[in-house]
């Protein structure tokens, strides 16, 4: 019978890149692992008949990316940990929900987000601690992404401050494409809105939060 949630130690995070100890601790090695779509249906109809071992197996592919998108909102170990936690505890009892149009790993990015920010929202302190300079929160490098630069030059709580901010749905996809690092496409299939509306809720949370940080915002 399987045992959940895995346990996680503070002490097995104590590395430079904590997300690898993440998955080690929970016994994978996340995004490696990652197969196509047809296998994340086939393990959630598992684990819908029973199979005690499946979500096992989900749960080793995608821990390093949760905790990832977790640490990246939160900036701070312990939080991001507990924020990864319930998010697997989360998706376990709503893993019915997932209905496969969209990949495994975008549905519970969705479900770490929310995580992550309501944790974020019940810190009694409204500063936020400054990023570890250990850990690489860097968004994709693509040149196409209008945030990508202001993302790894700053790289600090000012623009996870303003991503906070931000009014949904604008924030949700914002913070899917920057610190989830999901697709345009991938948000689309997670969220359930057509891709041009993602487009547009996109390009509207970046107006706002170049308007917040003072940054003009790319032609």
């Amino acid at each position: 019978m399987m045992v959940w949630p895995p346990t996680i130690g503070a002490a097995d995070l104590e590395v430079a890149d904590p997300s690898v100890h993440l998955a080690v601790t929970m016994g994978g090695t996340g995004a490696a692992c990652h197969d196509a779509r047809v296998d994340d249906r086939r393990l959630v109809d598992a684990i819908l008949a029973g199979d005690s071992d499946a979500f096992r197996v989900l749960v080793e592919r995608e821990s390093a990316s949760v905790y990832r998108t977790c640490y990246r909102i939160l900036s701070n170990l312990t939080d991001a940990e507990d924020a990864a936690q319930e998010t697997f505890v989360t998706a376990y009892r709503a893993i019915a929900g997932y209905r496969g149009d969209g990949t495994f790993g975008a549905w519970i990015g969705r479900i770490a987000t929310r995580h992550a920010y309501r944790k974020l929202g019940t810190r009694r302190k409204a500063t936020i601690e400054p990023i570890d300079d250990t850990f690489d929160v860097a968004a994709p490098t693509a040149g196409s992404d209008p945030l990508g630069l202001a993302l790894g030059a700053e790289r600090d709580e000012l623009v996870r401050a303003a991503v906070a901010r931000l009014g949904e749905p604008y924030r949700e996809v914002v913070a899917l494409r920057f610190f989830g690092e999901l697709s345009l496409n991938e948000i689309a299939e997670a969220t359930e809105r057509p891709l041009g509306t993602v487009k547009t809720h996109l390009h509207r949370g970046l107006e706002r939060l170049h308007r917040s940080l003072g940054v003009e915002m790319p032609a």
